[in-house]
């Protein structure tokens, strides 16, 4: 199998402008390919981490990734998927959350002895003249075919600044200037991306002529990759100050049973004709294939010890055997004791299972609380230190644990 059958097998592969070159391109190892990232936080998610196994799966191949830094874009914002104008922020915010990132990349992309490269798009966007962007780039844009994208389609009732208008430009106009700078001859993104992308290929034609050799391919991941990213509870962080290595695992560890499958082809390493024998997998044996999707990812994004310490808590947790050691845990002190006992909801507080009492009171009057395993319903229920003994798990809902300890 090619590498891009395997894309296609794996439900990586949405649309593309010319299969067929893109295949060669791919398959011969002679893709010089970039994926955009814009530094709206300082620590990459879940949605990244998609696209980051796509540069390492590809890279393996002999391809060559770019990674983009958006600090030229992230100054202003990209309006897909949005429903309001993104908060902007400052150059030395953007700049903090670039050096987070290039931390956090090196973890999956052979950045050596120029296997790959990092680029900064506000090498060149900050510098940019903008009467010469008028007319230098503007006049290969057309408004009405800009209008009718979707990006943009969106949020014209809602009102769609000339600010956020501009980012379609600043995207296409990165791929023109790496195809030049560094040969740069095929983008990837996902499908919200298309126009956009679309943008840099005509715009690369238009200036450099019909024989200029740039390819778009645009992938379902990363779209999926903002669904699966984010919990009720806010993103999925890759960072593990943000989100823990267990809390990661937890993550992945409670997917819904439909998406099992297809994040164990679009996201792990392993075989497809593993993967696909696991297609006959039905009740309880689902629950062994969230086990191996929790410990492969887990284990790419920090490591095959931090996996196996998230296993072994999570298994003790769900009584399956294990170590309970490696569960997150609070340890009281006798300041949290009034009266030699603290209630249910000082307890939830201080195991962060709640921000606050009134939403641990929420939690507990909804039924979806439980210490050791029994359902707790009294928001005024209190434990001792002797309650406590040698540590007990706090459980909020299904995927928020905590073992509490004096």
């Amino acid at each position: 199998m090619t590498i891009y059958d395997e894309l296609v097998a794996r439900g990586l592969i949405a649309q593309v402008t010319d299969e067929e070159e893109i295949k060669e391109l791919i398959n011969s190892g002679n893709a010089v390919f970039y994926i955009g990232f814009d530094p709206t936080a300082d620590s990459l998610h879940v949605g990244h981490f998609m696209a980051l196994c796509l540069m390492k799966r590809l890279q393996m191949a002999g391809n060559k990734p770019i990674a983009l830094l958006g600090g030229g874009t992230g100054m202003i914002g990209d309006p897909s998927g949005r429903t309001d104008m993104r908060k902007m922020m400052t150059k030395e915010t953007i700049q903090h959350n670039i050096d987070c990132f290039k931390k956090q990349m090196s973890r999956f992309i052979d950045f050596s002895d120029g296997k790959a490269m990092m680029v900064n798009n506000a090498d060149w966007l900050l510098n940019l003249n903008y009467v010469e962007l008028l007319r230098e780039v503007g006049s290969c844009f057309s408004v009405n075919n800009m209008l009718r994208a979707e990006c943009y389609k969106q949020r014209m009732e809602k009102g769609l600044s000339f600010l956020e208008f501009n980012y379609m430009i600043m995207q296409s106009y990165d791929f023109y200037m790496l195809f030049q700078k560094y040969g740069c001859n095929l983008q990837f993104g996902g499908d919200d991306q298309w126009s956009n992308m679309l943008g840099g290929t005509e715009l690369i034609r238009r200036k450099l002529g019909k024989d200029a050799y740039a390819m778009t391919i645009t992938l379902l991941l990363n779209s999926e990759g903002k669904k699966m990213g984010k919990t009720q509870s806010g993103a999925v962080w890759l960072d593990p100050e943000k989100t823990t290595p267990y809390e990661f695992y937890q993550y992945w560890r409670n997917i819904a049973d439909a998406d099992v499958l297809k994040c164990l082809r679009m996201l792990t390493f392993l075989p497809l004709e593993q993967i696909d024998e696991m297609d006959k997998w039905e009740g309880s044996q689902l629950n062994t294939a969230k086990e191996i999707l929790a410990y492969e990812l887990t284990k790419l994004v920090h490591g095959e010890e931090e996996a196996e310490k998230a296993q072994a808590a999570a298994r003790a947790l769900f009584g399956g055997g294990g170590d309970d050691a490696n569960m997150p845990t609070v340890t009281l002190t006798d300041e949290d004791f009034k009266e030699g006992s603290i209630d249910i909801l000082g307890m939830m507080v201080r195991a962060e299972l709640a921000p606050t009492r009134s939403e641990a009171r929420r939690n507990v009057q909804q039924g979806g609380v439980t210490v050791e395993g029994e359902k707790i319903t009294d928001p005024f229920r209190a434990f001792t230190k002797e309650d406590i003994g040698d540590g007990v798990v706090v459980r909020r809902g299904k995927k928020k644990y905590c073992k509490v300890l004096v």
